[in-house]
This record gives C-alpha cells, sequence and structure tokens, in this order.
C-alpha cells in the first residue's frame, strides 16, 4: 500500500474514532463524563486534521 494510502486509511480511522466518542458523549448522562469525551472527540479531530495535513505534504494529489 501507498504512503498515501495509508496516510487515509489512518485518517478515516481517526475519524470514525472521533464519531464514536461522539455518540459517546450524547448517550452520557453525567455532564463530567459527557465533557471528558466531547474533549476526546475534539482531540483526536485535530489530530486527524494535522494527519491529513503531513499526507499530502511534498507531492500531494491535491497539487
Amino acid at each position: 500500500m501507498s504512503v498515501a494510502g495509508e496516510s487515509g486509511n489512518r485518517a478515516q480511522q481517526m475519524r470514525e474514532k472521533v464519531q464514536q466518542l461522539t455518540e459517546v458523549a450524547e448517550r452520557t448522562t453525567d455532564p463530567q463524563e459527557r465533557q471528558k469525551f466531547q474533549e476526546q472527540a475534539k482531540q483526536q479531530g485535530q489530530n486527524a486534521g494535522e494527519s491529513r495535513s503531513k499526507g499530502t505534504a511534498g507531492g500531494g494529489r491535491n497539487q
């Protein structure tokens, strides 16, 4: 598999993790637990964005 393909898979996995954390936060009734899951989702989302930008740097197909 190419580096771009691996980066795409990693980004997809991170997006899925963000979605899972968001869903757990929505179902959680404890406000502190909800906040914890929301923060984790936000952090994962930021990490996914960083991976996406790293994956296309220096020869990405978007050029």
